[in-house]
């Protein structure tokens, strides 16, 4: 009984607040999300067209705290980035980087295995891979870097490839994506991250990502990979030139294949960030606007269990404040081991915080810190 009395309080205060909201669309939406009650797409739009920060903050903090209590996340992790020459040359992106470019790199396994050898005496549980997509690199080339980080260290997670590079590594093998996914999984890939997502709208993005994995096949290859006994994350890309029913076209999308899969564990929104890419003149969102969103994507979500702030995109400070409007994961280590939004001008310019800083920005906000595995399994 101990246990349910903050959600009681919560509750009980909620059934107040509601007394005072004069707006009868975001009583009734409060009402549902108060009870559990999954919103409609044109409820969710309504949330980010009328709802003010505060009411944002008090039911998706309700909708939190329903789902994942009072705990917030994070892991050990570090990443590796195999390479930055890719074959895609998207709007958005300041990672990409020409073949001898003085800022490009292409890994070799030995280099990358060198970087899995440098956290021996660290007690990681995560390694993320992922980067540009290499024009001659197959399947084989990238599993049996797998297969090597896995004999060297047999129980580290493996969570690598996103979808995009997953289209064309596969392809590029003459393989299924069914067959390459099981073959994969046979390398040693565990799981697999969200990226490549974008924005689903398919005019947006003919206009900033024309030539990679359309959403459609996005979607086919995590729900392959679900079905294959491969869970993943889900992302999306704001803050550029969608409008909020583009955010809600792309989070419905992703509920109905949660629906069919369950096989989402997180869903992480991506900030664009203006630094270093073509798109630049467009400049960049508010804080309040990144609140906005996490609140309303736990809001609207309601069968992804995980809204994750990616503290090297947001910095340290906004993930804290995340916490409040619906977030409940805040990543990991990393260790100064991603340039992806350093590249874009993010502030954390070498991300990485040991586990202490982690507890302390989490107990900070008022919540109870809880180191997971990959697929959020209590460690400690």
């Amino acid at each position: 009984m101990p246990e349910k009395a903050p959600f009681f309080v919560t509750f009980t205060i909620m059934a107040r607040l509601l007394n005072y909201i004069y707006d009868s669309d975001l009583k009734e939406i409060a009402e549902k999300a108060g009870s559990g009650i999954r919103i409609t797409p044109q409820e969710g739009l309504i949330l980010y067209e009328k709802a003010d920060l505060p009411f944002l903050g008090l039911i998706s903090s309700l909708v939190r705290k329903r789902i994942n209590g009072n705990s917030a996340y994070y892991n050990r992790n570090f990443h590796i980035e195999p390479t930055n020459r890719c074959i895609y040359n998207c709007r958005f992106c300041s990672y990409r980087r020409p073949s001898g470019d003085p800022e490009s790199w292409d890994y070799s396994h030995e280099e990358m295995l060198e970087i899995v050898k440098g956290f021996d005496d660290k007690n990681v549980t995560e390694v993320h891979i992922v980067g540009g997509v290499h024009p001659s690199h197959d399947i084989h080339w990238y599993g049996s870097l797998l297969h090597k980080i896995k004999t060297h260290r047999p129980s580290i997670h493996v969570k690598a490839f996103s979808a995009v590079e997953l289209d064309y590594m596969i392809r590029l093998a003459g393989m299924s994506m069914e067959d390459g996914l099981a073959k994969l999984k046979e390398y040693g890939l565990d799981s697999i991250p969200g990226g490549g997502a974008e924005i689903f709208d398919e005019n947006l993005r003919e206009m900033i990502s024309s030539e990679k994995t359309s959403s459609e096949l996005w979607l086919s290859i995590h729900e392959k990979a679900h079905r294959t006994g491969i869970p993943s994350n889900a992302t999306m890309l704001y803050g550029h030139v969608e409008n909020y029913s583009h955010r809600i076209d792309h989070m419905n999308r992703l509920r109905i294949l949660q629906d069919k899969t369950g096989g989402f564990n997180a869903f992480i929104p991506l900030k664009y960030k203006k630094a270093n890419n073509t798109m630049s003149h467009i400049g960049e969102v508010s804080i309040i606007e990144d609140l906005r969103n996490y609140a309303v994507s736990r809001i609207f979500l309601d069968n992804i269990p995980h809204i994750k702030a990616y503290w090297p995109m947001t910095g340290k400070i906004i993930a804290r404040l995340s916490l409040s409007f619906g977030t409940d994961d805040l990543d990991g280590t990393i260790d100064d081991t991603t340039k992806i939004y350093s590249m874009a001008g993010a502030d954390e310019t070498h991300p990485s915080m040991t586990t202490g800083e982690i507890c302390r920005l989490i107990s900070e906000a008022g919540y109870q810190p809880v180191e997971r595995d990959s697929l959020y399994n209590r460690i400690c």
